[in-house]
């Protein structure tokens, strides 16, 4: 199978989830920045979209090579009440970065906003929805082509998001960063997608907070209880990087390793190529990765999942599959290792 897959005709977000593609999200933003020295550990505000815009531009460029078909703005933390007067002009250069490269490979751009500290503090519906608007009025003047709730812990204050972004009248995906146990609220994943859905989420599932696998039995939750309820909805997951079995409720930020000394707990490919799989036999179509997801683990997805697709990303150019490249190598004991992982 070639590797590239060429310009493809140009399709919103539903319509391609409708016709039952795959599709390919993008990875981890701020560890990976941080650790390339562009953000800060602390609010984890993306200041980099305008201080050092080669760099958010290089990252969103890798993980569209590696196969993503979404390209999500860096505004993860940019509403008005983290980034005071910065917020307008890190929305916008988000989108425009997003949008130049996404322009390069046929890519989505998606608008993504997340939960708020005023949640926490003081429940303020409408302060909350104002912040949520200040993003959106952004986003729609620069035209993306879908929006993102992610990032949240509570289903109420999601739910107040999938009202705001419904008021722009594009598509609407929502993630939650919950594991099997629910909300923090005690509201579980089942029931978290029904009220999500029935505010008018057209893409509902998980992302960050958890490994591969704690989110794949979140997401399954989430469909049995959709299922149950009678209704309908793309599911999306993005998971992180990160194995975290041992984690509880609040998920990798309560471990104490997190955030400077995860390495030791970084999915492998092969890792990541079963997820994929696992995602798709769940009946995911929305698949990617938050913090700690790399561009060749977003490389691996779209491998695992070329035969549905159709296609291998361009970065496969530089990646035998299932680690054929070895077979060049001179030593005769590691030409044999690819056998392994293909199951030889």
């Amino acid at each position: 199978m070639a590797a590239g897959g060429g310009v493809r005709a140009a399709k919103g977000i539903l319509e391609r989830l409708d016709s039952g593609e795959v599709i390919v999200g993008d990875g981890s933003f701020l560890i990976t920045l941080e650790k390339r020295g562009y953000v800060k550990v602390g609010l984890w505000t993306p200041e980099a979209v305008v201080e050092h815009p080669s760099a958010v531009r290089q990252l969103h460029t890798e993980f569209l090579r590696a196969g993503a078909d979404v390209m999500q703005t860096f505004t993860f933390s940019a509403s008005e009440e983290t980034m005071e007067s910065k917020w307008e002009a890190v929305n916008a250069a988000a989108c425009d970065l997003a949008r130049e490269v996404a322009s390069q490979g046929n890519a989505l751009v998606a608008g993504g906003i997340c939960q708020t500290t005023v949640y926490r503090q003081h429940k303020d519906e409408a302060r909350i929805k104002k912040l949520f608007q200040l993003q959106i009025e952004v986003f729609a003047r620069k035209n993306v082509d879908f929006l993102i709730a992610e990032y949240f812990e509570h289903v109420e204050e999601a739910v107040w998001a999938v009202h705001v972004l419904r008021a722009a009248g594009k598509p609407v995906a929502v993630t939650m960063c919950i594991g099997p146990e629910g909300d923090m609220h005690g509201v579980s994943p089942g029931e978290c997608a029904v009220r999500l859905v029935q505010a008018g989420a057209d893409i509902v599932g998980v992302n960050c907070r958890f490994g591969p696998w704690t989110s794949l039995e979140t997401m399954k939750l989430m469909k049995e209880g959709l299922r149950a309820a009678g209704l309908r909805a793309h599911l999306m997951v993005q998971a992180l990087g990160f194995h975290t079995p041992d984690c509880g409720k609040g998920g990798f930020v309560d471990l104490p390793e997190y955030p400077f000394g995860l390495e030791p707990r970084v999915a492998t490919r092969w890792d990541i190529h079963k997820y994929a799989r696992e995602a798709y036999n769940l009946g995911v179509r929305y698949i990617g990765g938050c913090c700690g997801f790399e561009p060749y683990h977003i490389r691996a997805i779209a491998e695992e999942l070329a035969p549905e697709r159709g296609f291998l990303p361009a970065a496969s150019e530089k990646h035998g599959s299932w680690g054929s490249g070895l077979d060049m190598h001179t030593k005769p004991w590691i030409r044999a290792r690819p056998r392994h992982h293909r199951g030889d």
